[in-house]
């Protein structure tokens, strides 16, 4: 099915950043902390309502980052759940969703915490004794300068009062507005979108910027606290294997975005707070995390991948891979990553395959599903058109594909282009294919 206007953005001819961003009445519970690339909770509105779910059913976001769609249907009064490969991601969303902490105590323990950490930064000598730092191994796995030496000190040091004199159940919403103002006023990270390095910061105001991050959590929990309860669970888990962590013939709907198959290494945008919170303490535990997510660019190729095996009778996927390499080859790319391009465009659509296979067991017959993706050109500029290739996919595993909508498009500036990010629109029937899978678009032998 071929991509169509919808009723969300009609006929976008150009990139319109403001569809993409936070309203100003949907911030609370969001803004705790979010990545830049997440969609916003207007789309997840706008899909609840043309699903029709109610109250009693169940939303699922098997790609949930940091739980745009969990925090959204919970403030709906609609029951979701959530599953999450990358531990800082699965963190922050935990936290979101988590609306029981007292205003009051959470401001109060902040606080007295925020002024015994000042008066041990007033007392330090940095003539006697030098800057906390991170262990070596640590240090190897964040972006070069991301970070000064003094306002790694301080967070350290607030990290460590923290830790030790935090009640308990206030714990979790204190570090997540750590690491919200280390991203936003802390650290020399800079996003647009991509992740990278700005001007270093010789020294900032760490205390007070933590502060007022506490301060927006404490705004909003009277709030959020009386909604109407709705259960909310993120699970830590990997979208590939739905199976270990969602009961069969439970979930009504999905509401997602996959990553997109880009060089966009998602692991960069959540590095530094993912160490300074203890979720990666060297590059092996990042390498294992890069093994339990989606194949979505060359970073995260390993040789004992197999996903691509779920594609490997799919004749638009692999035409576009041979695609890229040949292109490769003819330009004279030979670095190890440029070399891997082709592959991650297999495995990439490989494990989608995979996904929307295992998903089909947790549906309940006519769930709706709604897949944000996007076009993209990052692998040599040959494009991909990721929802109509997605769409087919799950056709052939025994969904119905009831539109792909647009949503807008993207200006991507390296191209001078713009790029579609679409909304697939899938039912689910019950019935599965007579066809096996592996996915085959043609009859296996």
């Amino acid at each position: 099915m071929k991509a169509t206007d919808s009723a969300i953005s009609p006929a976008i001819a150009l990139s319109n950043p403001v569809l993409n961003q936070v309203r100003d009445g949907d911030r609370t519970a969001h803004e705790w902390y979010r990545f830049i690339l997440s969609y916003p909770p207007h789309l997840v509105q706008t899909y609840l309502e043309q699903f029709g779910i109610q109250p009693g059913q169940q939303v699922l976001d098997p790609f949930c980052g940091t739980g745009t769609t969990v925090v959204e249907c919970k403030k709906q009064g609609i029951a979701s759940v959530g599953v999450e490969a990358n531990p800082m991601a699965w963190f922050a969303g935990s936290v979101k969703v988590d609306w029981t902490p007292p205003a009051t105590a959470l401001h109060t323990a902040a606080i007295a915490i925020g002024a015994a950490t000042q008066t041990h930064l007033e007392q330090f000598d940095p003539t006697n004794e030098p800057f906390r730092g991170l262990p070596e191994e640590a240090q190897k796995v964040i972006l070069a300068n991301s970070i000064s030496p003094l306002p790694l000190h301080k967070t350290l040091v607030l990290l460590d009062h923290l830790r030790h004199h935090a009640p308990a159940p206030l714990q979790r919403h204190l570090q997540l507005a750590l690491a919200k103002a280390v991203v936003t006023a802390i650290s020399n990270l800079r996003f647009g979108p991509e992740v990278g390095i700005g001007k270093a910061k010789a020294d900032a105001p760490v205390v007070a910027s933590w502060l007022a991050e506490v301060e927006a959590i404490a705004a909003d929990l009277p709030y959020l606290q009386q909604l109407p309860p709705a259960p909310a669970t993120i699970h830590h888990a990997d979208s590939r294997q739905l199976l270990s962590v969602l009961a069969p013939n439970s979930i009504d709907a999905v509401i997602t975005s996959p990553p997109y198959p880009n060089e966009k290494d998602y692991t960069r945008t959540t590095r530094l707070e993912s160490v300074l919170l203890g979720f990666i303490r060297n590059k092996a535990e990042l390498r294992s995390l890069k093994q339990n997510l989606l194949r979505s660019n060359s970073r995260n190729v390993y040789k004992a991948d197999t996903d691509d095996q779920w594609v490997a009778h799919h004749a638009e996927i692999q035409r576009l891979a041979q695609e890229i390499e040949t292109r490769r080859i003819e330009l004279g790319k030979t670095s190890g990553f440029e070399r891997l391009y082709h592959r991650a465009v297999r495995l990439y659509f490989g494990g989608m395959a995979k996904h929307l296979a295992d998903l089909r067991t947790v549906l309940r017959p006519g769930a709706q599903l709604a897949y944000v993706v996007g076009d993209q050109k990052s692998y040599l500029q040959v494009l991909i058109r990721t929802g109509e290739l997605l769409a087919d996919i799950a056709q052939a595993l025994g969904y119905e594909v009831v539109n792909i909508d647009l949503f807008r498009t993207r200006a991507a500036t390296k191209i001078k282009e713009q790029m579609r990010e679409e909304v697939v629109v899938l039912r689910w029937s019950g019935q599965w294919p007579d066809r096996p899978y592996p996915f085959s678009d043609r009859p296996l032998p």
